[in-house]
């Protein structure tokens, strides 16, 4: 195991059995081992500066049906709201007083948000705060719509592929989505520029440790600047309401893999991590992470956006959950810095 990951920390890479034997294999010897190599090349490269994205959640309506998700478009369970332009500038707002120097725009498929609109909203924010990062994580979109936004003002894009397995894909998503499309819209954003990112749920149903695998390949020849992983937590209103969710121990070891293949990438602990467990956030950044999400939603709508169940700091205001992760991340001995956090090309390399 040791030389396994030696040679993950020496190369950057494995093949794809190498993979395979490191996930069915690794023990608590072996995930501390990793864990020390992870934190090590995390503050190399970041010292130990933990990187805040304020998180607003501005729809849950959607146009697809994705099996896991509690706002795919057939949950008539959900309560489904937008939020007003004027709101999702006030979250801005609020977040910029309270540090943030990123704000994520995320939302499921929604028509109701034109290119018009999304545009509208983009250059009011770009304009508002030239000094932040927009991200945008609102699905599969033309190059031409990822173009639009790109010139509008929008820096960064999260669109995790979920599974790199064409077999494993059609278990997860109706047969109207396609892995190659995703796949694409990932080269696409890169080639507009766009700093991009991507990223699974760990423990899906179905899915093996072949396929985790290919997903660290696909991450690997994708080369993307941020890459975001969590445990799968099912949704009471899901096909897979009865599957167990993904492992917290399996989460945080490929957490410091994807630090060892990508030294310079930004890797949020999710708060998927911190739902499953109360000390999860910090364990990602122990393990490899540095970077966290918090919500700057209005509290009136966070229990609405319910991709599955029992989701955190859905009732906290934003400043008071703002103060609750510094206070953690400084428990650890790390800091959380008022920075944009972008990515820095490779100029450091590992020993």
């Amino acid at each position: 195991m040791k030389n396994l990951i030696d040679k993950l920390y020496r190369t950057h890479v494995l093949e794809k059995g190498e993979f395979t034997y490191l996930l069915e294999n690794y023990d608590k010897e072996a995930s501390e081992y990793l864990f020390s190599l992870a934190r090590s090349l995390s503050e190399k490269y970041f010292e130990k500066e933990i990187y805040i994205r304020g998180l607003i959640e501005f729809t849950n309506y959607c146009k697809n049906d994705c099996y896991y998700c509690g706002i795919r478009r057939s949950n008539k369970n959900a309560d489904r709201y937008r939020l007003s332009k004027e709101e999702i500038l006030s979250c801005c707002k609020n977040g910029y007083e309270l540090g943030f120097r990123t704000f994520v725009l995320q939302g499921g498929e929604d028509h109701a948000f034109t290119d018009e609109i999304l545009v509208d909203i983009i250059g009011n924010i770009r304009e508002g705060y030239p000094d932040c990062a927009i991200t945008l994580s609102i699905g599969e979109k033309s190059y031409g719509q990822y173009l639009k936004y790109y010139e509008a003002g929008a820096n960064r894009y999260l669109l995790r592929h979920e599974t790199a397995n064409d077999e494993h894909y059609s278990l997860l998503h109706p047969h109207s989505l396609s892995l190659e499309n995703r796949k694409n819209c990932l080269r696409n954003l890169k080639k507009i520029g766009y700093q991009v990112g991507t990223g699974f749920m760990v423990g899906s149903p179905y899915q093996t440790a072949e396929c985790l695998a290919e997903d660290l390949l696909f991450i690997y020849e994708l080369s993307p600047q941020m890459v975001g992983i969590g445990p799968f937590i099912p949704h009471k209103d899901t096909r897979f309401a009865g599957f167990p969710a993904g492992s917290i121990d399996l989460t945080l070891f490929l957490i410091g893999i994807l630090r060892l293949m990508l030294p310079n990438a930004l890797l949020p602990s999710t708060t998927a991590l911190g739902t499953l467990d109360p000390k999860g956030r910090e364990k990602g950044i122990l393990s490899g992470s540095n970077v966290l999400m918090p919500n700057l939603s209005p509290v009136g709508v966070r229990k609405k956006y319910e991709l599955y169940d029992n989701k955190i700091c859905t009732g906290e205001e934003a400043a008071e959950c703002n103060v609750c992760l510094r206070n953690r991340v400084a428990s650890i001995g790390y800091n959380v810095v008022e920075k944009r956090g972008d990515f820095m090309e490779d100029i450091i390399h590992a020993d």
